[in-house]
């Protein structure tokens, strides 16, 4: 059994920061790629950050220079932290990992249960 539980989302106006995290636990032998998605309301989930196991990263146009995907593998914990906050930002934040559960031979993705990001104008 296998869980992501995600913190830090909350209200900002634009121009603030915010940092979110998603921690991983349960029987995990090993933790792959992990990323952040988001999803405004009335819009499909679309993809904001990821990071690979090796650290290198990518994100979406939309974000590029605003925010920072990071990892700490010791505490199963990904990151995002958001500058320069815009209203646009608006949306729940879900956190994402392929993982390879104990006695598995396989990975599968695993989702948080998703943060509320608020920015008012």
């Amino acid at each position: 059994q296998v869980q992501l539980v995600e913190s830090g989302g909350g209200l900002v106006h634009s121009g603030g920061s915010l940092r979110i995290s998603c921690t991983a636990s349960g029987s995990i032998a090993s933790i792959n790629a992990m990323g952040w998605y988001r999803q405004a309301p009335g819009k499909q989930r679309e993809l904001v950050a990821t990071i690979t196991g090796g650290g290198r990263t990518n994100y979406a146009d939309s974000v590029k220079g605003r925010f920072t995907i990071s990892r700490d593998n010791a505490k199963n914990t990904v990151y995002l932290q958001m500058n320069s906050l815009k209203p646009e930002d608006t949306a729940v934040y879900y956190c994402n990992a392929a993982i390879r559960e104990l006695g598995y031979v396989f990975d599968r993705p695993y989702w948080g249960q998703g943060t509320q990001v608020t920015v008012f104008s």
